[in-house]
């Protein structure tokens, strides 16, 4: 029992220790605080990583039309969000199946070309690349890497403190404390996240003189088309699309303010 006791006493000291000297950061443009327990070079080097992988097993774009664009897109995007420190990367993926575009930490963007005929125009381009920016600058990836550290964290003290009950009786806490994590706390974060990289990318765009009213359209658009097949996959691992237009609309105003275009 003392045994356990100070197990429980060290952990929480851990716990302590990590979030004390963590990284408070403040997303741009909301001004959000954030808990983050890794540095941002640490969450470059994992994206870098991640970004090789991922086109390694791709097949790369050779159009220069789409290519040409998207760089432009990107770079005039990249520019406006005081990040130099970043090694800015765009590429397309020629995948005409998965309309879908991610970002990693560190600037590293990819968009796939079957969310070509979705976006259309450049300022529908513009508002998938500003979003997916926004994702990179606010530090979104490091965020949700803490979180998952803090909820192991968690479930290695939870373990501790139940030491002494059946196998039966420790699965069952942890199979409850898994769904509670993930419903109650990623799910959640992961909104969020969208959200928020929506309200950024809206500000990164007009900034960058494309016109944010052009966002909601290619919402609609993509919602159009998901009643005819199954939806992209953009809309999938996102909000609820009806309330997300909704928010979005109700953001365009303050964008508008930093939009110099017609």
């Amino acid at each position: 029992m003392k045994s356990a006791f100070l197990s429980i006493q060290y952990f929480f000291f851990f716990l302590l220790a990590a979030v004390t000297f963590s990284s408070c950061a403040t997303t741009p443009v909301t001004g959000r605080s954030q808990l983050i327990l890794v540095s941002e070079q640490e969450e470059a080097n994992l994206g870098l990583q991640a970004y090789q992988e991922t086109l390694a097993k791709e097949k790369i774009s050779k159009d220069p039309q789409i290519n040409a664009m998207v760089n432009r897109i990107g770079t005039r995007i990249a520019s406006i969000a005081d990040k130099p420190e970043y090694n800015w990367q765009f590429t397309v993926i020629d995948n005409d199946k998965t309309a879908n575009a991610f970002a990693l930490p560190g600037g590293k963007v990819a968009i796939y070309t079957g969310l070509l005929p979705y976006t259309k125009t450049e300022s529908g381009l513009a508002f998938v690349m500003a979003h997916e920016i926004a994702h990179a600058i606010a530090r979104h990836g490091g965020e949700r890497l803490s979180q998952q550290l803090l909820l192991q964290l968690g479930q290695q003290g939870l373990n501790v403190a139940i030491a002494g009950r059946s196998p039966a009786a420790v699965q069952a806490v942890n199979v409850g404390y898994g769904l509670a994590s993930t419903v109650g706390v990623a799910l959640p974060f992961s909104r969020r996240h969208e959200y928020e990289a929506d309200e950024i990318g809206l500000t990164l765009m007009a900034k960058a003189g494309y016109d944010p009213r052009e966002a909601p359209t290619f919402f609609e658009r993509m919602l159009n088309e998901s009643n005819k097949q199954s939806p992209p996959v953009f809309l999938s691992t996102h909000p609820a699309d009806q309330d997300r237009i909704r928010k979005i609309r109700e953001m365009i105003p303050e964008a508008m303010t930093y939009y110099r275009g017609k």
